[in-house]
């Protein structure tokens, strides 16, 4: 039996004192009686989320299989108890089957063209055309989402190389319908401005990245309700791919720099303007696992509310994946901390306790 003692916040407006884990079932009531108690004292909130994650992508492309669990564990061990996969070239649906791994939607594989991405990174599509199609096989892949790789530096322009979009609009509308009558919503990579009103328009329902939205662009996005994960992790490295650059893509080079002196800014433009946030650190490739609080901090340092971040890396985000939290009789994915992370957003750096279907796994 666990006896979790402190506060156990549940959503934006319920919390409560006390909850117990009997038998790996959640309970709001007193058990009549209690032996072999653990006391996991402090401040509790539902599983923590990553939803731009990719559990079996390594710099290279496709790791094993002891690697993809071990980037688990990472993840999990940080609180992060729900994933969305954004994209993995490695079939991980083994994760489902290993109860002291993280909750899993994947995503398929990334969708893009030939030279239109990282090598071996994701399904690279021999004609635009084939993008509906694509979409429809891993959409039944997944579980539940599609990733398109929406834009991407065009080297074959020489010293104008930049980012330019991968997909004609209307192959866009015809994909992104294609996700949906089989039940499946779609993300899309997207750095470049030019590329967003083509989304948009297609009707995605999230975007990762969208460091290049405009100002016109962003108020778009908060009326039609995307949500825009800001990963700026990733975009902390913008400066460094822009001085790889210099020499030969030179107007790419200056986009990226100036999207990266301006992240802070951008993301408190995306928040001011009703734009709801998702905490993703882009882990997997060129980021280690387990930075959920450091993308964290970094949206707190970009100006949003620590109980802004807090909510959305956790119960909110978990709703919104369709993941609710906890209620009585579940088998509860809770995170535990010595102190409340909604007053100092570093508290989710260290956690004491992390209790994953129910079984304290760390």
């Amino acid at each position: 039996m666990l006896h979790l003692r402190g506060t156990l916040v549940l959503d934006d407006e319920r919390e409560v004192g006390d909850a117990w884990v009997v038998g790996g079932r959640l309970t709001f009531e007193r058990p009549r009686t209690a032996t072999d108690v653990e006391v996991l004292e402090g401040w509790a909130l539902p599983g923590l989320v990553d939803v731009h994650c990719h559990i079996g992508l390594g710099p290279d492309g496709a790791v094993d299989r002891t690697t993809a669990r071990a980037q688990a564990v990472a993840d999990r061990d940080s609180g992060v108890l729900l994933v969305r996969d954004a994209g993995s070239p490695a079939d991980t649906a083994w994760v489902h089957d290993e109860p002291d791994l993280p909750r899993l939607l994947r995503a398929g594989h990334h969708l893009a063209l030939p030279k239109r991405y990282l090598r071996h990174y994701g399904r690279e599509l021999d004609d635009v055309g084939e993008l509906p199609r694509a979409v429809a096989q891993e959409a039944a892949r997944g579980d539940g989402w599609v990733k398109l790789v929406a834009d991407w530096i065009d080297r074959d322009l020489g010293p104008e190389g930049d980012l330019r979009p991968l997909w004609p609009a209307d192959v866009l509308v015809e994909a992104v319908a294609a996700a949906h009558d089989a039940g499946a919503r779609v993300t899309a990579h997207t750095f470049s401005t030019e590329a967003l009103d083509p989304l948009l328009d297609a009707g995605v329902d999230c975007l990762e990245h969208a460091t290049g939205a405009s100002a016109a662009q962003i108020e778009r996005i908060a009326a039609a309700g995307v949500p825009v994960t800001a990963t700026l992790l990733q975009v902390a490295q913008f400066e460094a791919i822009a001085r790889r650059a210099d020499a030969r893509y030179p107007r790419y080079a200056a986009r990226m720099r100036a999207m990266h002196a301006r992240r802070h800014e951008h993301v408190r433009d995306l928040h001011d303007a009703g734009v709801r946030l998702l905490v993703g650190t882009d882990a997997g490739g060129t980021i280690g696992h387990g930075r959920i609080a450091d993308e964290a901090a970094e949206l707190v340092r970009a100006g949003i509310p620590a109980r802004e971040v807090v909510a959305a890396a956790s119960w909110r985000t978990r709703e919104w994946l369709g993941a609710p939290g906890p209620a009585e009789g579940d088998q509860p994915d809770l995170v535990v901390y010595p102190a409340d992370p909604r007053q100092d957003v570093g508290v989710l750096a260290a956690p004491s306790a992390v209790v994953l279907r129910g079984t304290r796994v760390r």
